[in-house]
Formats: C-alpha cells, structure tokens, sequence
C-alpha cells in the first residue's frame, strides 16, 4: 500500500497509530493488574517478621479494593494521552523550576528506572517505530509528552497506582515483578506498531543510515528530546538515534522540571546505562544488516559446520597464553602485542571458515572488542593476557547466543566487566601474583574447560567471583577488625534506633513519667542493643535486662495499693542493680550511673504519693512480651543515622585510627535518586574521592548488611568508613567520582563500532 501523499493524511495515520498502540496496551495492563494480586497473594504465605507481615495484609488488603480503578483510571489516562495536551498554567519559583512534591519525584524515579529496564528489550522496535512516526509527521523528534515515550506510558501508571494511597513500601513488593511483565509484553506492542505502518508503505526497510541523520543547522528549543547533553562527545552529536548518550529516555516527561530530569537521566549510572543501552541498539542493527541474526532468540544455534570444528579445537601456535602445564605466560607489554597479532591471525582463519555473513559479522566484532581490550593500558598486561584466552569461548556464546550481543546483563559480559573495574586501579607489581589475579586464571580456565554449556558456565563463576571478592577485598588483617567492628557498630546503632522507636510505641498510651521515658529511650535502648549484640537476642542476661524495663515502668507508675507498695521497696534493690549492670555494660562512668539512679530513686519515690491512674497488670504483660520478642518487630529499612565518629571507634578497635577517615552523615540531604545510586555501587569498582581537601584513588571494598557503612580503601593503605547517607551527598556533590562510567564490554563493543564505521569493508571481508 501506498503511503498517504499529504501531510494532513500522515499525521492522521500518525495518530491512528498511536491509538492501535493504546489498543495493544490495554490487555497489557489487564494482565497486568492479576499478576500483581497474584504476587501481592504470594507474599501473604512467605514468612516474614509480624510488622512486615501486617504491612502485607494492609497493602494486600488495599488492593483488593483498588485494583479496579487502578487499571480503569490508567488505560483513561492512556487514551487521553493520545490526544496532544492542551496547556495548564503551573506554579514556577523565579529561577524558572517548576515546583514538584514529593510523591511526584518519587513518581518520576520509579518510571524512569522501569523505562530503562524495558528499553532493553524494545530498543530496536522503539527507535525503528519513532523514526517512521517522524517520517510521517515531518519532524526531527517526537515531543516529550508522547505516548510512545516507554517513560511517558509507565509514568501514568506508576501515578494512577500512587493515588491509589498504598502506602511507600507497597510498590518495592510487585516491582520487579511489573519490570517483567512489561518488558515480555511492551516489545510485542511497538512490533504491532511497525507492522501497521509497514502494511501502510511506511519506509517498510530501514537502513543504516536513516539513524544517523546529520541534526540540521537550527538549533532545537531547550529541553525537547532532540536538544544535545551538553557532555555529548562531537561525534555523538551530529548524529541522532543510538548514538545519542541518553537515547531515546533523555526527554521532558510531558513538561517535567530540570530538577526531576538531573535525579534521573542525568545522574552518572542512568546516563550510562543509556548511552550503553544506545550503543547495543546500534549493535543490533548492524548485526541485523548483515545477516538477520534474531537477538532474541534463546535457543542454542549451532553455527556452520566448518566454523563449529573451526573454533572446537583449542590454537596451538598461541604458546604466549596456552594453558598447558609448564608454559610460561609472557605478561610483558611486548606479550600482549605479540597475543594481539596471534588472535587477529585466528580470525581471519575463523572467517575464512564461515559460511554466512552473520557469522562473519560476529567473529569480527568480538574480535574487535577484545583487540580495544587487549589495548587497555589501564588493565596490568597480565591480566589483559588472560583476558585475551577469553576470545574464542565468548565467540562460540556470540555465535551460539545471539542475546549476547541484545542485553546488557549477559552473564558473559558482566563477568568481563566485573573482572576489569576490578583491576584497572592497580599496576603490574601490585597485581602480579596476588589472590586477584589467581582467581581470574582460575576462572578462564574453568571457562575453558567447559566449551559447550554455553552462559550457564559463566553465571556459576560470575557468581563465584562476587563471593571471592567479598572475601579478598577484605582479606587485609587490618581490614578485617574495622569491618568486624563497623558491622557490630552499625548493627548496634541500628537496633537502638528501632529500639527506642518502639518502645515509645509501647509507651503511647501509658501513664509513665518523663523522667523513666527519658531513661528508657536514651539508656536502655541502647543497653539493650548492645546486650543484643553481645550476648544474641534471646540470651539470658539481654532477656534479664528486658524485663528490667518492664519492672521500672511498673515500679514507677502510681501504687494506690499497700501490697503494691511493699513489693516494690522488697523488689528495689534487686531493680537498682540490674540498672546498674547494664548501664556497665554500656560503658557509662560511674558519676554518670549515680545520676541516673537518682533520677529513677526520686521518680519512684513519688510514684507512691501519686494519684494518677496505676497501669493496667494487662499492659505491663503485654509490654514484657513485646520486649521478649522485639526483634521480630525491628525491620532493616536503612532509616536512621547513626551516631558513629572516629573516636568511638578508635576506642572500639583498640588501636590508632589515624588511618581511617569516618565520614558521618549530615551537610546537604541527598535526594533520593542519589540515596539510590549510592545503593547500587559494585564491590571492586574504584572512585575518586575528594574528603577535606585530600583527593584519592579509591576501591569500593565492603558494604555494611543492612547498607549504613560503606568502606573505601586507597592504595596507601587509608581507610574511609561513609555512611550511607554522606555516601549519596558525596556522589550528588561530584566529591566521589567513579574513574568509570561505562563498563569494560560496552567500551570495548563502541570502539568496534567506530571501526566498522571507518571501515565497514571489514565486517564481511
């Protein structure tokens, strides 16, 4: 069919697309709403501390009742958004940014990142359906309110599912779940968009070179999709589709302000997840033009005959990096060149050998990633030399695989970037013969050894690797004691925090003086923590110390009763001591201690003159059992700062802690797109720090269990403990950089694509 001549015919079947793609959607967003009820269901049976389980039932509970509306009100939303919106005035402050609450942000955050997971599966779709869109209407981008936007379709979603009033941890439950779900179902919808327009004689082949239209002289207004980052490179900027560093996400949200657009996919991690996101849609592309290779396809592929006896049999030439007992590795800069010609060597042969020109389109291209490898002065030349044995089994995977080259995630891939932000902070004296490098032998060997399992081999020592890091990033005898002692003092703090948090819920509704509430929360809140800590939970002495807060609360509330009275001037001594003790326990001065027990002495002393209501015997049953068993209702939510300083822990070590910088939370609060980047950092990745004027290289080597500290460790031998909190204003501040914003694999795979775009003769040659 013929595509409409006049423009008012274009925009119309423009139009009529974006109501098929609404269409598509909508079942969708029905299947949507009973897989949510399924998982919310599913949570109800898992066991979970009582304060997380009531919070289930709650949300399970809401749902019940929202779920309708929740799906009706955003397939109303979804079709209204067809339609361009008509202007709303908005409140503006005078600098220009548009004022947005909280739970709008948070809103904005919570797309955004479900848009950049589903960009993943949809890219290819995506772009090709935008281009014929813009095709049709005659513009250089689509506006950013744009139905078509992943972002702008999600984003309705997530505020529909807002107003439904579930309170903040209800979303964390069906997240990854929703993520899933849409990620199958969404590609299949942009399909269905492409097909239509194909059937209608809309540019039904796209080349090459329709993504990479030089962008007209005039510049774009500000803030509209097609307006290049000011941090674009000049190459990327002359070029529009997936060269673009933030992709098709970097947009307006429908007139969202600068300040939402900076939390999101201008923060370091989003832009480079884009930009890599960017450069695997060209890859796919490519790959496509030269022989059709389906990348999602799942299914082990065998390739040619030729080429599978090709690649079986392990290179005997290549003795620089043979794995045979007795061959000397040479890990000098002159033996990598030498390994580099040897493997361009191979693939001419390998090539020679294939028979298709996807197979020959993928040979090249993995050769080209691990020659930009291999030229990585950064990595020790070691180690690059053991990279290098990795060629031929990530080849037979590319081959094999096709989604090697269609996801970020592939195990392969993310063993190669693992391994490389690993090593790329020390030089070749550092590395050669330590723990690190005997790992990433160990590893490629057990690679190699298992040449037909495909990516199944590669996530059990992907896996393997996170746990041996864990271990050898620590392994320092002098960092073992301050991981030791930070995770005992974060642990401490935190529980005296929920601690206190709860037994001021305990104390709500009870007539207890000021004096004992203050007792209790400042001191035995923290006598408990630590006797917790210490001693385990449910070890006698913290039980012991447990019910001493229900004898005080008791002991303190009015006797109007002689037989109340006498039981307590028997039971005081006894009381005093056990106050004592744990105040002990806790490390208070002795002078410290006297106040206390004159403050609780006095207290009880009026208790007895008192005529305020006495406590119910009921309560104080229900408080002593609530204290048994008040770990089940301490929850790991991160919330909370804790009151950690270098002193404290100077003292706890035992040692001088000149070498170690504590970094408290406090300065300028975090936003929480930062809170969860800092989350988000790998183990083994190095940073740039700047603390008090000091700048540093430094590794990212322990991360606390309930993510409060955070330890970073220069090549001196200084330590820094941050706290989550002063973490994410650090990285908002641009005081700690990470020395690598895109991963070694997605590196390597752009530098491949520049030579092909050198010299695209190659790719089949």
């Amino acid at each position: 069919m013929a595509t409409p001549a006049s423009l008012a015919q274009r925009v119309q079947l423009a139009q009529e697309t974006r109501e098929r793609f609404v269409a598509d959607a909508q079942p969708v967003m029905l299947e949507l709403g009973t897989a949510v009820q399924e998982r919310l269901t599913a949570l109800m049976d898992e066991a979970a501390p009582s304060r997380e389980m009531q919070s289930r039932r709650d949300v399970w509970t809401l749902y019940q009742r929202k779920r309708a509306s929740w799906q009706d009100q955003t397939l109303r939303e979804w079709r209204a958004a067809v339609k361009p919106p008509t202007s709303t005035p908005k409140k503006v402050l005078e600098d220009g940014f548009e004022l947005l609450g909280t739970d709008v942000v948070e809103n904005k955050i919570i797309a955004s990142r479900l848009a950049l997971g589903v960009m993943e599966k949809v890219s290819a779709e995506l772009n090709d359906l935008h281009l014929r869109i813009k095709h049709l209407e005659g513009t250089q981008d689509l506006e950013g309110h744009d139905i078509l936007w992943p972002e702008v379709l999600l984003l309705l979603m997530v505020e529909q599912w807002s107003k439904m009033g579930l309170p903040d941890e209800a979303w964390p439950m069906v997240n990854d779940l929703v993520l899933k779900l849409l990620t199958e179902r969404l590609q299949q919808v942009y399909a269905n968009g492409n097909a239509f327009l194909i059937k209608q004689g809309v540019l039904p082949t796209i080349e090459l070179r329709d993504h990479f239209k030089r962008v007209p002289s005039a510049q774009p207004r500000v803030g509209s999709p097609s307006a290049p980052a000011p941090d674009q490179a000049p190459e990327e900027r002359q070029h529009g589709g997936d060269l673009d560093p933030d992709g098709p996400i970097r947009q307006r949200l429908g007139g969202a302000s600068d300040e939402t657009q900076m939390m999101t996919s201008n923060l370091p991690l989003a832009r480079a997840r884009s930009r890599a996101l960017g450069v695997m849609g060209q890859l796919k592309r490519l790959m496509r033009g030269s022989g059709g290779t389906n990348f999602e396809a799942t299914a082990y592929q065998s390739p040619s005959p030729a080429l599978a006896a090709a690649i079986a049999v392990r290179p005997g030439p290549i003795d620089v990096y043979s794995g045979g007992d007795g061959v000397m590795e040479d890990d000098s800069p002159a033996g990598v060149v030498r390994v580099a010609g040897e493997l361009r060597q191979r693939t001419t042969e390998l090539k020679n050998k294939a028979e298709t020109p996807s197979e020959k389109a993928t040979i090249e291209i993995v050769a080209l990633m691990f020659q930009s490898i291999l030229q990585e002065e950064r990595i020790p030349p070691g180690i690059r030399v053991w990279f290098a044995r990795l060629q031929m089994p990530v080849l037979r995977v590319a081959l094999a695989e096709p989604d090697f080259f269609g996801t970020l995630d592939h195990p392969a891939r993310q063993l190669i970037d693992r391994m490389g932000s690993c090593v790329m902070g020390f030089d070749a004296s550092g590395i050669h013969g330590s723990a690190l490098e005997t790992e990433i032998r160990r590893v490629v060997q057990v690679i190699e050894q298992y040449p037909e399992t495909g990516k199944r081999v590669y996530q059990l020592v992907y896996a393997e690797f996170q746990q041996f890091l864990a271990q050898f990033l620590t392994g320092k005898a002098s960092t073992q004691k301050l991981v030791s002692v930070a995770q005992q003092v974060e642990q401490k703090e935190t529980l005296t925090i929920q601690y206190t948090i709860e037994m001021r819920n305990m104390l709500q509704d009870m007539p207890v003086r000021d004096e004992i509430r203050e007792f209790l929360f400042k001191v035995w809140a923290e006598v408990l923590a630590v006797a917790a800590v210490r001693k385990g939970p449910q070890h006698t002495e913290t039980l012991g110390l447990k019910k001493s807060a229900t004898d005080l609360v008791w002991s303190a509330s009015a006797k109007p009763r002689r037989s109340d009275r006498a039981r307590v001037i028997q039971e005081l001594p006894q009381l005093l001591q056990k106050l004592r003790a744990g105040m002990t326990l806790l490390g208070l001065a002795a002078s410290e201690q006297e106040v206390h027990i004159k403050t609780v002495s006095d207290t009880l002393a009026d208790a007895f003159l008192s005529k305020t209501p006495a406590i119910a015997p009921e309560q104080i049953q229900t408080m002593a059992e609530r204290l048994a068993s008040l770990e089940d209702f301490v929850s790991d939510d991160g919330k909370g700062d804790l009151p950690l300083d270098a002193q404290s822990l100077e003292m706890l070590l035992g040692i001088d802690a000149s070498s170690i910088d504590v970094v408290a939370d406090g300065g300028s609060k975090p936003t929480a797109a930062m809170l969860a980047w800092a989350q988000e950092l790998q183990l083994g990745s190095w940073f740039t720090l700047d603390h008090n004027g000091r700048v540093a290289q430094v590794q990212f080597v322990w991360r606390s269990e309930r993510k409060h500290l955070n330890l970073f460790a220069s090549i001196d031998g200084h330590s820094y403990l941050i706290q989550a909190g002063r973490l994410a204003a650090y990285l908002q501040a641009g005081l700690l950089l990470p020395q690598e914003e895109e991963t070694l694999t997605v590196r390597a795979t752009r530098d491949a694509l520049v030579k092909l775009q050198a010299n695209p003769e190659r790719l089949l040659g």
